[in-house]
């Protein structure tokens, strides 16, 4: 069967969309495409990721307008692909998170793109809200992707962690000497860094990282960053831009001023030190450190993971055979394949939920 899995990350740079075979084997990424969000609904997104006036209003123009540019996406995609809506038979789709509070009093977590519009757009089955149920059983509803990497990563002679490094990093432990599985939000990935670039260059980002190299890391930010309390705290933990953004970056350098160049070296040397203090505080001595979205083209910060993790072998996904720019649009075509088939979306010991759960809901698609 044919799923395909649509991804708005953190890093709100694009709409992935994936196109997923399952059946008796591992299951296989067989196209793929990033199309980028026009600039007003990717603005739109942006702001909502932070308080601010009107926001109901602007939530539901958002939600409209991401549901249909999803959905037009997906047709196009799939023309481009030389596949028929009728052989695909059900779209994931995560949706853009705005807000993340599973820390609440009364955790919540919120994702637009509005999903009946994708329905009636492509005509295919949607499967969408897939992660409030495991909230609802006491989990954090995310990360959600390790039981996907699991899939796709498992071997069982070599240890391996799985980073993915979107906007927020997570990692997913996956010992080689057992069929444990152990998965969280690490921290920061590119979100600090993007968040700086743009306020100092109007850039969307630093281009593999060569801003962050041409500078240097100030000891006395890094130790205030380094006090983080989110990296210090035990799994089950997720994250998001509302604690990670240009307020944060701002804050941090209040006492110091520092060169924005040094900044950003900082703030490199900090995203690659949390993934690495995760991989050796959860992880085993060595193995393969598998990394993972679009954090993996940024050379300066692979390089200083690299140089944070003595015993591991640091290997983009792609070496591996996996499109690393797919891999999490993928991930939600896979739930979406579980969702109809009646299987849990969620692992307990990741999420920290009261047990496994079938995750999501399904929007039936009409002939558009």
């Amino acid at each position: 069967m044919q799923f395909v899995g649509v991804m708005s990350g953190t890093s709100v740079d694009g709409l992935d969309v994936a196109l997923l075979g399952v059946g008796t084997g591992p299951p296989r990424i067989d196209a793929a495409d990033t199309v980028p969000l026009p600039n007003p609904l990717a603005n739109a997104l942006t702001s909502l990721m932070r308080p601010g006036a009107n926001e109901i209003v602007r939530m539901g123009d958002a939600d409209a307008a991401l549901g249909e540019f999803i959905g037009r996406t997906v047709v196009a995609c799939l023309d481009r692909w030389g596949v028929s809506p009728p052989d695909v038979r059900a779209i994931g789709c995560h949706g853009q998170t705005i807000r993340h509070h599973p820390e609440a009093s009364t955790p919540f977590t919120v994702q637009i793109g509005d999903p009946n519009r994708i329905a009636e757009v492509t005509g295919i089955d949607v499967v969408a809200d897939l992660r409030r149920r495991d909230l609802a059983a006491g989990g954090e509803g995310a990360p959600l992707a390790p039981l996907f990497h699991e899939a796709l990563f498992r071997d069982g002679v070599r240890n391996r962690i799985v980073v993915n490094i979107g906007g927020i990093a997570n990692a997913t432990i996956l010992p080689a000497a057992s069929t444990s599985i152990l998965g969280f939000d690490t921290g920061p990935g590119n979100a600090l860094l993007d968040a700086w670039t743009r306020h100092c260059l109007s850039a969307p980002f630093d281009r593999d990282g060569a801003w962050a190299a041409s500078g240097k890391s100030q000891p006395g930010l890094l130790e205030v960053l380094q006090a983080d309390a989110f990296i210090a705290r035990q799994p089950p933990k997720s994250t998001g831009k509302e604690t990670y953004n240009l307020d944060y970056v701002v804050e941090a350098c209040r006492r110091f001023g520092p060169k924005p160049v040094d900044v950003q070296a900082t703030l490199a040397e900090f995203t690659a030190w949390s993934i690495a203090t995760a991989v050796r505080r959860w992880g085993p001595p060595k193995g393969d450190l598998v990394v993972c979205g679009g954090g993996r083209r940024n050379a300066h910060l692979v390089e200083r993971l690299t140089a944070n993790l003595d015993g591991y072998r640091v290997v983009a996904c792609d070496e591996l055979g996996v499109d690393g720019d797919a891999l999490e649009a993928a991930a939600f075509a896979w739930f979406a394949h579980h969702r109809l088939q009646g299987l849990a979306g969620n692992a307990p010991a990741v999420t920290g939920a009261r047990g496994p759960r079938v995750l999501g809901a399904v929007y039936t698609g009409q002939p558009p």
